[in-house]
């Protein structure tokens, strides 16, 4: 068992500094994910916890001792790749059980160990098969049962999901999730799809150009984004954005987005006349009377009916918007409508440098 301290990590290539001072503390058998676009430093983060990159500045910490010099193979942590990894003539058991065999680990107990950790991943009928006998996702329970027999302090994985089909990853993610609630062993995942990192992580991070830009839940990342780069990264469809000024109407605040108005709540520090960005969720948006004296103009430009939802994609104010809603709309219909939203469903972001304001 293992918690991860991370602290003033810095990484440069030459002069060129791709991390930059990152600051994470990683709790005993919690699942992290990271995340972020491509180049943003996540494999690279990764690899330096593993002890395969050097680090330029900063310190790993885990449980407490200092882990800078120590060698990947010394670190006790094991790492599950993309590509998976594994020897092409070796059987699924002499995979598995290769890191035990280099440790000079007795037969019986190798044995023992793979027997056991197949079991767990429904590989026992597989153990004398090559991995060219495999599917894409038998090989990856390969690659995490090597991983697994080990049973290090922690595990790392690189975009392990990457090359599976869309249905195999949705199937590959609940299995992960659940064998390291059973293992309970701290796990650092990394991955560009923010679907795996929602539905996999106990917290997640979110970096941007070597920075971390906001840390949390899944929950309080989608509900609650620190800033404009992490409200449009998290969320799919995309978090709608419109340009608005704050105003008070009677005793409430509003955002004037062009000629129309929309309630929002009191946000701290927005003073009458500021120029904000305010952000909603398709799913946040609501159905308003066109005769409303508040609703903001929707013109509507094609509509999706997907089964649960039909998504409405149109303009407010010449920005794009996208609109998911349960009504069923007919995807023949178009011409305007008029949308609003609940006042606690829209998040105001100071348009300067896009920091969260409510």
């Amino acid at each position: 068992m293992a918690n991860l301290a991370i602290s003033g990590l810095t990484k440069k290539y030459g002069n060129v500094e791709v991390i930059h001072g990152l600051d994470l503390k990683i709790e005993d058998g919690e699942f992290v994910s990271l995340i972020g676009e491509s180049g943003c430093g996540k494999s690279t983060l990764l690899r330096m916890i593993a002890g395969l990159e050097d680090i330029t500045d900063g310190t790993i910490a885990v449980n407490g001792s200092v882990i800078n010099e120590v060698e990947p193979k010394d670190r006790d942590m094991a790492m599950v790749f993309q590509n998976y990894a594994l020897y092409p003539h070796l059987t699924v058991a002499e995979n598995m059980g290769f890191s035990l065999r280099l440790r000079n680990v007795d037969k019986a107990e190798i044995r023992k160990a793979v027997g056991e950790v197949a079991e767990m991943l429904n590989l026992t009928p597989y153990l004398d098969r090559l991995p060219k006998a495999l599917s894409g996702g038998q090989r990856q329970r390969v690659a995490m049962g090597r991983a697994i027999v080990r049973r290090p302090q922690v595990f790392l994985f690189d975009e392990p999901l990457s090359n599976l089909d869309a249905k195999l990853r949705v199937q590959m993610r609940v299995e992960i999730r659940a064998l390291q609630r059973r293992l309970a062993t701290t796990s650092i995942y990394v991955t560009h799809d923010q679907m795996e990192a929602m539905t996999m992580s106990d917290r997640i991070v979110i970096l941007n150009k070597g920075r971390i830009e906001q840390v949390g839940s899944p929950l309080d990342l989608y509900d609650r984004p620190a800033n404009l780069f992490v409200a449009t990264f998290i969320g799919s469809p995309a978090m709608n954005l419109l340009d608005a000024a704050i105003e008070r109407d009677g005793g409430g605040p509003v955002a004037r987005i062009g000629s129309s108005k929309l309630p929002i709540s009191d946000p701290v520090k927005v003073s009458e006349g500021d120029a904000v960005m305010i952000g909603i969720r398709p799913e946040h948006w609501q159905l308003a009377d066109a005769a409303s004296a508040v609703g903001l103009p929707f013109d509507v430009e094609a509509i999706e009916p997907t089964g649960a939802e039909t998504h409405v994609y149109g303009k407010v104010s010449e920005r794009a918007v996208t609109v998911a809603l349960r009504d069923r709309l007919q995807p023949g219909s178009a011409g305007r409508l008029s949308l609003t939203a609940r006042p606690d469903k829209v998040h105001v972001f100071r348009k300067s440098d896009g920091v969260r304001l409510d």
